[in-house]
């Protein structure tokens, strides 16, 4: 069978039965669908009969609340899957506005192709259960004109139905804060109004959690706080995080699809506290284990300012079971920005007047970052590298074709004893200096992209097929030009000043100040093609630079 853009996956078995046989069940709609799953939970619903079948509301209890999450847990395996529970029928115990009249949900992607689990012995293509269950799902969605439908049989090979196992409770995934002691069966309670907050880069399955079960406790509105700005100061590798506005414009779409019928106000996070610290109207909150006592925190806060406290769900981290070793082992964006490093973000550069069958890099990244080790580590997988540095050294020596230039613009007094240029001296005198810098780097950005072409050549009459160029200033120098990529390597600002005082003999003051003089790492990773990291131990930079040379050889071969 084709396999589909987008498809809806309706679930009749009873949840506690359905638990134990949804990897095979996610397992087969992965190889029907690959990019949206969208899952409508209709637990006894029959398709069999003359009669149209009709969605009917499901009861809100803990054990809803933890199959959910045992379905995000287990689509983790399925990285092609963007899974969606829809939650549109789904009814908490006290839901203050009436149930929403009958009518077509508009989904963001119209699903192409209907799945479900219902159980029939008919297999044959014209089997009317088939029709009724397309019947069904364009009565709840919009979908595609040519919808087609599938039955999954995950357990039956031999055309019988699957035992159903003992009903068994689903392991407890939902805390609430509130002393009463849960059960499965147990109506979750529904509140007009509540709040969460987070960083929501690259929407995942854990982020899914806590927006579901948000989504299912709120009956009128849910108030997103979306981290920026000094929040993300702290994150891993920041310069990789999605821009606030495309976060947002993911988690409004999930929204949406999910519980139309809810009003959701996405809201900056700039502060710890956000909304849930100030807003009287609001009455839960939804963390994560990770997040438990930051909760705590905002109901001491609103308590010392006159609030009442809100009802606090925590929800249970979901482990990531293909989490390598410097990674975190739960369900994180910190760990898919990991994953990133290494890989092509955006399209090479077309560059036609380079060398025929050359394929130039242009390595950057700011000071302490580790450059000079890629570079070597590259070398050593059979890279040309040529250093601006020590090009810059070439030019400035007596009879190099910037000696004379220098001296004619910032005079002999530059000059050491033995005739070299001073270029500590030469360097004190542009620091600073926006004017005399200028001055400088206009005579040697020049020179040094000319050498470095030479170098090209040479590297070309060596039979090298990649070629490295190593410089702090590429981008500032507008030496991209000349490049097919340009890989940037990050680390924290903190990282990088630790390493240049140890390396130079610089204060802190003074390593932060050249730092500054320089562009930023997001300013770098904005115009970059491959992102990488020195900020763990050797052998990850080994493994990572080595990831990364691979991918490159696919693509230039």
């Amino acid at each position: 069978m084709a396999l589909f853009r987008s498809g809806l996956l309706v679930l009749t078995t009873p949840l506690a039965s359905l638990a134990p046989r949804l990897a095979p069940i996610l397992t087969s709609a992965a190889q029907l669908v690959n990019h949206t799953l969208y899952v409508h939970l209709q637990p006894g619903l029959s398709l069999e009969g003359p009669a149209q079948p009709q969605s009917s509301p499901v009861q809100a209890t803990f054990e809803v609340l933890d199959f959910i999450t045992h379905l995000y847990a287990g689509a983790n395996m399925h990285t092609n899957l963007d899974i969606r529970i829809l939650l549109t029928n789904i009814r908490t115990k006290s839901t203050f506005l009436p149930p929403p009249a009958s009518s077509v949900q508009n989904l963001a992607h119209p699903p192409e192709v209907v799945l479900t689990d219902f159980q029939t012995l008919d297999r044959s293509q014209y089997n009317p259960v088939k029709q009724q269950l397309e019947r069904y799902a364009t009565s709840c969605y919009s979908c595609c004109p040519q919808l087609s439908s599938v039955l999954l049989y995950p357990d039956d090979e031999h055309g019988e139905p699957p035992v159903e196992p003992p009903d068994n409770p689903l392991p407890s995934t939902i805390k609430p804060s509130y002393p009463v002691a849960r059960s499965p069966k147990q109506p979750v309670r529904g509140y007009r109004r509540g709040a969460l907050g987070g960083t929501f880069d690259r929407l995942h399955n854990a982020h899914k959690v806590l927006l579901s079960v948000a989504c299912v406790l709120a009956q009128e509105q849910l108030v997103v706080g979306v981290a920026d700005k000094d929040l993300l100061k702290s994150k891993l590798l920041p310069e990789l995080l999605q821009p606030y506005a495309e976060r947002v414009e993911h988690l409004s779409e999930f929204l949406v699809d999910i519980k139309p019928s809810l009003t959701f106000d996405i809201i900056p996070l700039l502060d710890p506290y956000g909304p849930a610290g100030s807003d009287p109207s609001l009455e839960f909150l939804v963390v994560s284990e990770e997040t438990y006592r930051g909760g705590m925190a905002v109901n001491r806060f609103r308590l010392e300012n006159g609030l009442e406290e809100l009802a606090l769900y925590q929800i249970q981290l979901l482990k990531d079971l293909n989490h390598k070793e410097n990674e975190e082992d739960k369900v994180s964006s910190s760990s898919f920005r990991q994953r990133m490093l290494g890989n092509l973000l955006r399209p090479p550069h077309k560059r036609p007047e380079l060398p025929p069958g050359l394929y130039v890099i242009g390595l950057t990244g700011i000071s302490g970052s580790g450059k000079s080790s890629v570079s070597q580590r590259l070398k050593g997988l059979g890279a040309f590298i040529i250093d601006s540095d020590q090009l810059g050294h070439r030019a400035y020596a007596p009879g190099g074709p910037a000696y004379q230039p220098v001296l004619e613009t910032f005079g002999t007094d530059i000059l050491l004893k033995d005739g070299t240029i001073n270029r500590k001296v030469l360097g004190s005198r542009v620091f600073g200096n926006k004017k005399q810098l200028k001055m400088l780097t206009d005579i040697m950005w020049p020179i040094i992209a000319k050498l470095a072409r030479e170098e090209m050549d040479l590297a070309v009459a060596e039979g090298k097929r990649v070629c490295v160029i190593e410089a702090a200033v590429l981008l500032e120098a507008g030496w991209q030009n000349m490049v097919h990529e340009v890989w940037t390597i990050v680390i924290p600002e903190t990282e990088a000043v630790r390493r240049i005082v140890e390396r130079d003999g610089l204060s802190e003051a003074a390593a932060q100040s050249r730092l500054q003089s320089q562009m930023s790492g997001q300013q770098l990773v904005d115009q970059s093609h491959v992102v990488l990291s020195t900020l763990w131990e050797p052998h990850v930079t080994q493994r990572q630079v080595e990831e990364a040379w691979a991918l490159l050889q696919k693509r230039i071969h």
